[in-house]
């Protein structure tokens, strides 16, 4: 599934009668920040997809050891983090900032539960700066456009896309978007990337069926890609070793986490 708050068009008023891909998200990395009708959904998703929990904790396993890796070996400062979600533990700017204190993070989503918990749970360093953006990826001139008061576009971002992409349904526009924010960042930026998908060599088998149920009772829909449509994304970048791999397996250690169906990849920009 994915992380993000970002992708339904525009800002929203909350709408806590139906169960949302950012808190249900939560419930299953064991936050507090749902409601019952989250949880509810969330554990017939497990049911059906019984290692989403794991696909939750690889997913934030992965962006711990991608920021450690940008902001340790490559000297990274800056994050661009799109659909952020909702705050939990380890999140962008806490492991940028350990490593780096005066690393720059913003945070994009446009759910108003997001932002406002954003607000009053994240803060950075004082040698730092975190800002939160209520911004739309589908608009990605705006994004910049905005972010561009805390970050400097003329050094290198990491442009953070974990479970974003597959609320994107038609993949043409996905690739846009992509395009659209690489181009707007520059040499030397990276792109950091996480994905379902229904792949069996991963163990996508039931992605389909827990996401045909999803999109029937909870918002906003969602999308499983293969491979080789992943892949695409990464068009024009140069993938950092080992490439497009389940993304527990990205750089961790050897047997240290179970494959789950959800790719990961860091690329650069040349």
């Amino acid at each position: 599934m994915g992380e993000s708050g970002t992708p339904p068009r525009g800002p929203t008023r909350p709408d806590t009668s139906v169960a949302h891909n950012a808190r249900v998200w939560n419930h299953w990395v064991g936050g507090r920040d749902n409601h019952e009708v989250d949880r509810r959904v969330g554990d017939r998703v497990a049911s059906i997809l019984p290692v989403i929990r794991d696909i939750a904790r690889a997913d934030r396993e992965f962006l711990v050891r991608a920021v450690t890796y940008l902001a340790g070996e490559r000297g990274v400062r800056q994050f661009l983090d799109l659909g952020s979600g909702l705050p939990t533990a380890d999140n962008t700017h806490e492991v940028a900032q350990r490593i780096a204190p005066g690393s720059r993070t913003v945070y994009v989503d446009n759910d108003p539960i997001v932002l406002r918990h954003a607000r009053t749970l994240l803060a950075g360093t004082g040698d730092g700066a975190t800002d939160y953006l209520e911004a739309d990826v589908h608009d990605p001139d705006a994004l910049l456009e905005q972010a561009a008061r805390t970050l400097d576009f003329d050094r290198p971002v990491a442009v953070m896309m974990l479970g974003v992409l597959n609320f994107v349904l038609d993949t043409g526009r996905a690739r846009g978007i992509v395009r659209r924010i690489m181009d707007g960042v520059p040499s030397g930026s990276f792109l950091v990337l996480t994905h379902p998908t229904h792949d069996a060599e991963v163990g996508g088998g039931s992605q389909i069926p827990a996401m045909e149920f999803w999109n029937e009772n909870a918002t906003p829909p969602i999308t499983a890609r293969g491979a080789e449509d992943i892949a695409a994304f990464l068009e024009g970048l140069h993938p950092v070793e080992p490439g497009l791999v389940s993304c527990s397996r990205w750089r961790a250690r050897a047997g240290s986490a179970p494959v789950v169906p959800q790719y990961g990849a860091v690329a650069m920009k040349p």
